[in-house]
């Protein structure tokens, strides 16, 4: 039996009362949420009324998963992160965004509490929806991913690092030889070659972490040796202790490994990700064990006696319990899915009907990865590993995949 209430009659909603949809997030997949279901609303013989709210800790779009070239390169740092009111598709009258976070959301009245920034300070603010959405991915710390909330104050903490490793009189040290790490010190070695690079990780293969075959971690070790970049497996990082510096000159560090190894860095960059899922406005038993969110096929809450309403309610990216890899691939197909999910939803309401709409459902995702190591990258998937310029150029191209990403979104507008 469908736990879903009775809904109003289709006749009220109008332009005056449209579907709200609130989305918390506003990267990869609640981009993605918001673009198909605007184009899924606007169709010319059956449009359907809807607002949407975009709530962002940040004041703009920024590209994640270039991060590593954005703290080694102030071109790509200004071009990596899109005010929310440059993007052309989205600057329309039913499209609203809020500079903020979501504190709680009452699943049963649906109805979440926004603190939204403002100069004084966070100011709480009520919003009602008939629709939302978890998209806030997951907490990175520094310098995983910068922590700034607006443009204007992550080119300054870009800018400042980029300044601090670029003038190194010794060994830059990069720590974690995961994606992030990998990415980190290629991207710095590459936009600095004369910058000396180091990557220090814990095991004895590269991405020991990720379930993939031993194959892709040992081209990921030939590929960073590539670059130029030293790279120090079985090394665990023990302390880095500051030593004495000419005035005037960068601080220097004498790191020490577990091994007994010892080395001089000027900097030394931490890449390894602690990342958190950023899922505490949710209710408790909306949540695995992990803090991830529980979800079923169709990208809906999992029904239950502590989640009120789970038919309305979404979550994409990576804040879910689903397999496979974090990527923003995934993000973006699921954020595509619960848009036409949503939209669905809204139909089923307007023609009154009781029969249960067929919504689209995300398969189990196997292990999958693309990595830019430099000017090359490697691919592992259903196909098995691929690596090379070829692969770099079809991924990434030449600005870590920013463009294929805002083609993917179409940010730049929906081809009518």
């Amino acid at each position: 039996m469908s736990s879903r209430t009775l809904q109003p009659p289709a006749e009220v909603r109008s332009a005056a009362n449209p579907f709200r949809v609130l989305i918390a997030g506003g990267c990869y997949g609640g981009l993605a949420v918001a673009i198909n279901l605007l184009e899924k609303c606007d169709t010319f013989d059956a449009p359907i009324p809807v607002e949407i709210t975009i709530v962002d800790e940040r004041d703009g779009f920024y590209h994640v998963i270039g991060s590593p070239l954005a703290l080694a390169s102030r071109a790509y740092a200004e071009k990596a992160w899109v005010p929310y009111k440059d993007i052309p598709v989205l600057q329309r009258p039913d499209v609203c965004f809020v500079h903020g976070t979501v504190a709680s959301v009452d699943c049963e009245h649906k109805t979440a509490t926004i603190l939204e920034q403002q100069q004084s300070g966070p100011a709480p603010r009520h919003e009602p929806y008939d629709f939302f959405v978890a998209a806030t991915g997951l907490r990175r710390v520094w310098p995983v991913i910068p922590q700034s909330t607006t443009r204007e104050a992550y080119l300054g903490e870009t800018g400042r690092h980029i300044d601090a490793v670029t003038a190194s009189s010794a060994s830059v040290l990069v720590v974690g030889g995961g994606a992030v790490g990998i990415e980190m010190a290629a991207e710095l070695k590459d936009a600095h070659p004369h910058v000396k690079v180091t990557l220090a990780h814990s095991r004895d293969k590269l991405l020991s972490a990720e379930p993939l075959p031993d194959n892709v971690k040992d081209c990921a070790l030939e590929l960073t040796q590539q670059t130029g970049v030293e790279v120090l497996l079985n090394h665990r990082l023990l302390r880095s202790t500051p030593v004495s510096a000419t005035p005037g000159a960068p601080a220097v560090y004498e790191v020490e490994f577990e091994n007994g190894h010892r080395l001089t860095a000027t900097h030394v960059i931490k890449a390894v990700s602690r990342s958190e899922p950023t899922t505490s406005y949710l209710p408790a038993g909306a949540l695995s064990a992990d803090k991830y969110v529980e979800i079923r096929p169709t990208l809906q809450l999992r029904p239950g006696d502590a989640v009120a309403n789970a038919d309305a309610h979404f979550a994409v990216g990576d804040v879910v319990h689903w397999s496979g890899i974090k990527r923003c691939g995934s993000a973006m197909h699921q954020g595509r899915f619960a848009g036409l999910n949503i939209h669905q939803l809204m139909v089923r309401e307007l023609q009154g009907g009781d029969a249960e709409p067929a919504l689209n459902e995300i398969a189990p995702v196997p292990p999958m990865m693309g990595l830019a190591v430099g000017k090359n990258a490697l691919s592992y998937g259903g196909e098995g590993m691929k690596y090379g310029r070829q692969i770099m150029e079809w991924f990434f191209e030449d600005d870590l995949g920013f463009r294929i990403c805002w083609d993917h979104l179409r940010l730049s507008g929906i081809e009518a």
